[in-house]
């Protein structure tokens, strides 16, 4: 056995016979952090191409193609899971350099009202249905937050927030399976969403703001959203957008709760406890203070924008590769009850609301 201690602060959760050696070990990482940002710039490339074609949902179903079919070499794992977590919270970082809170407020009481129903309902019932239906907490909360907040990026956060806790590697490749469940749930929930929205406004005779605020509200991924939009009318995108960047800004908080509760219920790898904010929060709402400020000018946002893109498609490739079909499996069928479930509460509400709004 071996008996020699861990080394402190070890920058991934792999396990010892698993990080490259040698003095110059930070070379091992490189193939699998290449590799993911291969990936993540052909399904951009993609995108441009296919639009509904998200390049984070597109790379996780890649990631777990290539690594149940063997593609993945055991050289790439290290920098896959530098890439499935530092990565990852880069990504997050960046993607509140898109968000302004003025151009959310100026939506109005009314609106920002649903924003926070929708997002606190959906977490709520979905958190009550899980307990119910007995599914994990872990994986009841990434399919709450990935339905409720903002799709793959919600999930991914929520990954990068469970994963504060614990050491054992057979948990860690639990919830990458679920993480991988979730996004895929995303998807197909997500793209169902993208045809029946459209139906509900023309049916109820939405205007175009109702209509944005419905498809904002409901639909999970932005580029769903977008789909979406486009399809109800060029003057509905708008409102639909910053409606869904408002549940966005919601992720912070929503992370840090989660933080907090599971820090005084689950027992943390070692004696010291994970700060009650994870820093990748902080430097998310960091983000969002600094574009709302204005300091920076549109052409430095507009240059930040697609390599948040890339950093969170890379980072979902790499959770993806930690998604061997045979845990996805022992997943079981109440994962698609509670999405269901999940779905129909955040549809309702942003109905109600948008119906309701003046």
């Amino acid at each position: 056995m071996n008996t020699t201690p861990a080394t402190p602060r070890t920058p991934t959760r792999l396990k010892a016979d698993q990080r490259p050696p040698g003095k110059n070990a930070i070379y091992g990482y490189i193939p699998g952090i290449a590799i993911s940002f291969v990936i993540a710039g052909l399904a951009m490339l993609l995108s441009r191409v296919v639009p509904l074609a998200s390049p984070a949902l597109t790379t996780v179903v890649l990631g777990i193609i290539a690594t149940n079919t063997g593609l993945i070499p055991e050289t790439a794992r290290p920098g896959l899971a530098i890439a499935a977590k530092q990565v990852l919270r880069i990504g997050i970082v960046l993607l509140g350099f898109q968000l302004a809170l003025g151009d959310i407020l100026a939506l109005g009481p009314g609106v920002l009202g649903i924003i926070i129903a929708v997002v606190a309902g959906g977490v709520s019932a979905g958190l009550i249905v899980g307990k119910l239906l007995r599914i994990p907490q872990a994986e009841t909360i990434l399919i709450s937050c990935g339905f409720s907040i903002c799709g793959a990026a919600a999930v991914a956060a929520a990954n990068g927030a469970l994963d504060t806790f614990g050491d054992d590697e057979e948990k860690r490749q639990r919830l990458e399976a679920q993480t991988a469940v979730a996004v895929a749930l995303v998807v197909v929930f997500g793209t169902l969403m993208i045809a029946l929205v459209p139906l509900i406004a023309a049916a109820l005779g939405f205007g175009d703001f109702r209509a944005g605020v419905l498809a904002g509200g409901s639909i999970h991924e932005v580029a769903q959203v977008v789909a979406a939009g486009s399809i109800i009318g060029s003057g509905v995108l708008a409102v639909a957008v910053l409606v869904k960047l408002g549940r966005v800004v919601l992720l912070a908080p929503m992370i840090a709760l989660i933080t907090a509760v599971r820090r005084d219920s689950v027992p943390a790898a070692g004696s010291k406890r994970p700060p009650l904010v994870p820093l990748f929060v902080v430097g998310f709402l960091v983000a969002i203070a600094i574009r709302t400020s204005g300091i920076l000018p549109m052409p430095v946002i507009d240059t930040i924008a697609p390599i948040q893109v890339i950093f969170l498609a890379a980072a979902m490739f790499a959770l993806g590769t930690g998604a061997k079909l045979s845990m996805v499996k022992q997943v079981g069928a109440k994962p698609l009850v509670l999405a269901s479930a999940v779905t129909l509460v955040v549809l309702g509400i942003s109905l109600g609301g948008a119906y309701l709004i003046s």
